[in-house]
């Protein structure tokens, strides 16, 4: 009875004594009862005085999102975002670094885990301690255990168990997920506005992947390899190796890294003679490079551009074919390169979606400023740490971090 309590405070369902009266069937002394129990467990909080239709004023309830803290990361191919958030989710402050993913893990970690040293140092005085974390990686995850699995560019992290990497230095739980699975979940959370249909993200940018969020849960799979669509065969051209060794992989034509590869080329044949003076004065192309050709008008990356964002829009159409979401939204470091990737990818998704699975969709450029890994990650541990099954165990128990743990440890 306290879990429903409590999760209707928490979500802002429900704000007064009467509310919460109507929405459960309870009578006040249950509910005064119950509201006084997680009270004493730290949840909640007696918050303003509201007039109550001519009697006295009664008090609010709040979630105590304060009492704790949160730790999300977003891990890409060569950045990585760092967050720390009340126990709402509400990001407090937020750190980029440049990171290379393909590194040893201990050193590659031992970075992040600096990164949230810092967050956690500008925290204010008698800070609240973490209840939470969780963690975004560029390859797929066994999300039961937290382990990496066979990652495609991320050599010597197969087996690597993140969780417990973590868990050896926080006494909270972690939770490890696929960078973009965040990403989706992130923008299903957080993004205004608010809109709770079924939502695909798809990421492009050093590599390809995508996230499906349907009924408010992040589908998976039955391994955590759901969503890696930079994988799927879209060409017999055997130029078109991918990082993953085979050949044809949409990421080998259409990523971030393959549009630099294709330029690059151009730029030192001559063929750009834009992108040939960019690359004479800094050594190597940028995506932000590519966008401002593109935008320049130059013909080589123009092309190469509308070829790349066709390709990522036609395999995504057969994927909104299959699930039907009601938001498509695009992200990752190609929304840098300008508006043309997203034009074209957004045109070829409904050219090739059935006329049933386009209607209504509403397909649009990610919305949180590329920090909805962080916003995903954070938003994961706070639905985890609150979850029903975890409330049972932390009202028995009287400890929010440890129930979480012990369900981890149990799972």
């Amino acid at each position: 009875m306290l879990t429903h309590i409590f999760d209707l405070v928490r979500t802002g369902r429900a704000r007064t004594r009467a509310e919460l009266g109507d929405m459960t069937g309870l009578g006040r002394t249950i509910i005064n009862d119950r509201l006084q129990e997680g009270m004493e467990l730290g949840l909640l909080a007696e918050g303003d005085l509201v007039p109550s239709g001519g009697g006295r004023p009664s008090r609010t309830v709040r979630f105590r999102s304060e009492a704790g803290l949160l730790l999300g990361a977003s891990l890409g191919a060569m950045e990585c975002r760092v967050g720390l958030a009340t126990l709402d989710g509400e990001l407090l402050a937020t750190e980029v670094a440049d990171l290379d993913i393909s590194g040893e893990p201990d050193s590659v970690l031992g970075r992040v885990n600096e990164m949230f040293e810092d967050l956690l140092a500008r925290a204010p005085k008698g800070r609240a301690p973490v209840w939470g974390i969780g963690i975004g990686v560029p390859g797929p995850v066994d999300f039961r255990t937290g382990r990496v699995v066979a990652p495609p560019s991320m050599p010597g992290w197969d087996g690597f168990e993140i969780r417990g990497w973590f868990r050896s230095r926080y006494e909270a739980p972690v939770w490890v997920d696929n960078e973009v699975n965040l990403m989706a979940f992130g923008e299903w959370d957080r993004a205004e506005p608010d809109d709770s249909r079924d939502l695909l993200f798809v990421k492009v940018g050093t590599g390809i992947g995508s996230g499906l969020v349907a009924g408010g849960r992040l589908h998976r799979g039955v391994s955590g390899a759901a969503g890696d669509i930079g994988h799927i065969r879209v060409t017999d051209d055997p130029q078109a190796i991918c990082r993953c060794g085979k050949t044809g992989c949409l990421e080998a034509v259409a990523s971030g890294w393959a549009l630099v590869r294709q330029l690059t080329a151009a730029a030192e044949s001559g063929e750009s003679s834009f992108l040939a003076a960019r690359l004479a004065k800094r050594g190597r192309l940028t995506s932000e490079d590519i966008g401002d050709a593109a935008a320049s008008g130059d013909p080589s990356a123009g092309e190469a551009v509308a070829r790349g964002a066709a390709q990522v829009g036609r395999t995504v159409a057969g994927i909104v074919n299959f699930a039907n979401p009601g938001r498509l939204v695009l992200g990752g470091g190609v929304l840098r390169i300008g508006d043309l990737f997203f034009e074209t990818f957004r045109d070829c998704v409904l050219e090739g979606a059935i006329e049933l699975a386009s209607r209504g969709l509403s397909i649009r450029k990610a919305s949180l400023n590329f920090d909805e890994g962080v916003y995903g990650a954070v938003s994961l541990a706070m639905h985890r740490l609150f979850n029903r099954d975890a409330l049972n165990v932390w009202i028995t128990n009287g400890s929010p971090v440890g129930s979480a743990i012990r369900l981890q440890r149990a799972s």
